[in-house]
């Protein structure tokens, strides 16, 4: 049976009336046969003429119950000859669309209603060889297309909508030293690099805009490297740290010498996402320590709060993650951070110091220092 339902629809259609066509001759002929062999046991009367002599001899009459069942018998050749021949031909209807076409009819049907109702969590169960089967197995190759579209929209969705948590996030931190500088400058108490300060920053939030309204997607964003000094990265993490976290215990180490290779405007958002954080969650105390480890130049940001949640170290930062009523900023600047340190060939390690709170350390991967 398995070779029919593989054999093309006119090829077995064809088997299937041949073969029932035969079948049905095969079973009149049967019929025919009994109902003559029933109606020579019972006497037809006449008369019987002999050959050899001209002699003539009446044959025994059938009694009237006789003659009803040899014109019963009649009635069933004739009926015989028109209705099985026709129930072959109806037999082979039935067979080949329970064989060839019940099963793809009815999988095709399910397949369109549940498509309609937007379910593509399914398979087609038809696989034969023939034209319905091919058509099955296309249709099923088209609900695995759709599923997968639907799939990258919805990844694209949940992409975009955390590059626009990612970059409202980051641009918290420049507009919160924009904001700190321009009211030292009405206070009259800013620095003598506070134009300098506003001059830079607001550069950077340009760039970053038109990076971010250029990429698709967090993972896009271009990295430019430049060469800055030591010196120029721990005058801008003291600034950043004033501004962050001005009320706090600082204390920041870094080379004294020496330049280095990476993206100016990653490191600054990175870094202003970790101390950021720290700030918000240290009690008295923030440790910020630069340092160069081969092709690695590394930033830990130290505090001496309560430290990371145990499911934020074990599992990562994810996008919006909230792990308590207060951990909003665990979510999009942590995220974020790992995947701009992804870009710049290193990673983001999160710890908590016994008796020291929470540590982060962000690596890059920089050219060797001069």
């Amino acid at each position: 049976m398995e070779w029919l339902k593989n054999a093309g629809l006119r090829k077995s259609f064809l088997i299937l009336s041949v073969s029932c066509v035969l079948l049905s001759l095969l079973l009149l002929g049967i019929v025919l046969m009994a109902c003559n062999s029933i109606s020579s046991t019972y006497p037809t009367g006449g008369l019987s003429i002999s050959i050899a002599d001209g002699s003539v001899v009446r044959l025994e009459e059938p009694t009237p119950s006789q003659e009803r069942i040899l014109l019963l018998l009649d009635l069933i050749e004739l009926a015989s000859c028109i209705l099985i021949p026709m129930g072959g031909l109806a037999l082979s209807c039935i067979l080949y669309y329970h064989i060839k076409l019940k099963q793809p009819i009815a999988a095709l049907q399910n397949g369109i209603t549940r498509i309609g109702n937007h379910d593509l969590n399914f398979s087609m169960p038809v696989r034969s060889q023939d034209e319905l089967g091919r058509l099955c197995t296309a249709f099923d190759t088209m609900r695995e297309e759709l599923l997968k579209s639907n799939q990258e929209l919805w990844r694209q969705a949940e992409e975009r909508k955390r590059l626009n948590a990612a970059f409202s996030h980051d641009l918290r931190n420049p507009i919160t030293v924009l904001k700190g500088t321009i009211k030292l400058l009405r206070q009259g108490t800013a620095d003598p690099q506070a134009i300098d300060r506003l001059e830079t920053y607001t550069a950077r939030i340009e760039q970053y805009v038109e990076a971010m309204s250029s990429i698709q997607r967090l993972e896009q964003m271009p990295v430019r490297t430049t060469e800055c000094t030591y010196q120029i990265l721990r005058s801008e993490l003291e600034a950043t740290a004033k501004l962050l976290a001005g009320p706090l215990d600082l204390t920041i180490t870094a080379p004294d010498k020496g330049t280095v290779e990476l993206d100016h405007g990653i490191f600054l958002t990175i870094a202003e996402n970790l101390i950021g954080n720290a700030a918000r969650f240290a009690k008295s105390k923030l440790t910020i320590r630069l340092e160069q480890q081969e092709s690695l130049l590394l930033i830990s940001i130290t505090d001496n709060g309560p430290g990371y949640p145990p499911k934020l170290i074990q599992d990562g930062p994810k996008p919006f993650g909230k792990l308590t009523e207060d951990t909003a900023h665990f979510g999009m600047g942590l995220y974020s951070s790992q995947i701009l340190c992804q870009k710049h060939g290193g990673t983001l390690t999160l710890t908590n110091e016994k008796g020291c709170g929470a540590t982060a350390i962000a690596s890059f991967k920089v050219q060797p220092p001069r």
